[in-house]
């Protein structure tokens, strides 16, 4: 059940189905969060293998371990301006549904516990805002956090081009 929430249930039983730890990143000045138990490993970007006619936020590829990892840079993906690459950009591997995605991210943050009460749903926005992988939100330190359904937003269209390069690489 990894659908939002209907608003009806409360934010615990909303916190308790999202889980409890996060690992949380930034992108441009916006800070997201994805579940920590869907992280494999944080690392740095390296050189990619380029995939022809690939869409520009699917970096390429890289073989980790004998294992063909499709790299996103989701700085591009949501047009957060122009992408650069340096010793401090960041690799964060994903496991998600028996697939190894790599995205790119501007950089790791801290691992958070959030409760129940400390999640709210995210607005309803209207049809020209795509916010489907949005899980919920929350304040920390400051700041609001995005909390991803990273599944549901690599799982999307993206997903099956990712299946596509994956296959052509091999």
């Amino acid at each position: 059940m990894s659908e939002r929430i209907v608003e009806s249930q409360d934010n615990t039983e909303y916190g308790r189905l999202l889980g409890q730890e996060y690992l949380t990143f930034s992108l441009g000045e916006e800070h997201y969060a994805v579940d920590i138990l869907k992280v494999q490993e944080i690392r740095g970007y390296g050189a990619v293998t380029k995939i022809a006619n690939a869409p520009l936020f699917i970096k390429g590829v890289i073989n980790l371990r004998g294992v063909i990892v499709p790299i996103i840079d989701l700085r591009i993906k949501f047009n957060l301006g122009e992408a650069s690459y340096n010793e401090f950009t960041i690799v964060i591997v994903l496991n998600l549904e028996d697939r190894v995605v790599g995205m790119v991210v501007d950089g790791v943050s801290d691992v958070v516990s959030l409760a129940g009460e400390q999640i709210k749903n995210p607005p309803d926005f209207s049809a020209n805002f795509d916010s489907e992988y949005i899980l919920g939100l929350a304040t920390v330190d400051d700041h609001m956090l995005i909390i991803a359904d990273i599944e549901k937003l690599m799982s999307s269209d993206e997903m099956a081009l990712i299946d596509k390069t994956r296959t052509d690489a091999i």
